[in-house]
């Protein structure tokens, strides 16, 4: 990448990577602002993943809590609290997205929508 500019002075080489830096992320701007989600699309391809997931498990509004749900599927169970952001998977803690459970619950909750 830096082949021509190997031998032009320190500080040229610093403009260099900043200008093609600048390219990359005014092209990847102008991507996700043409977008028509709210979301970039690694994020938008993990949760359609989990919306095509979620059709495979049982969701039960045991307590008849709004937002306390549990899951039964693939052999384990889970607990959601959509209020909390929570399940007992730990997968919306860590990756900050809903996972599987969750837009399970998500999609209980709002099915007439």
């Amino acid at each position: 990448m830096l082949r021509d500019e190997r031998e032009y002075p320190v500080a040229a080489i610093f403009n260099s990577i900043a200008h093609r830096f600048g390219e990359i992320f005014r092209k990847r701007y102008a991507e996700v602002d043409n977008s028509k989600t709210t979301f970039v699309p690694v994020a938008e391809m993990i949760l359609r993943e989990n919306m095509t997931e979620d059709d495979k498990l049982y969701v039960n509004n045991i307590n008849g809590i709004t937002d306390e749900f549990t899951m039964l599927g693939y052999g384990r169970s889970a607990k959601v609290n959509l209020s909390r952001r929570s399940c007992s998977c730990r997968k919306c803690d860590l990756v900050k997205l809903p996972g599987t459970h969750a837009m399970a619950a998500l999609h209980l909750k709002n099915r007439d929508k």
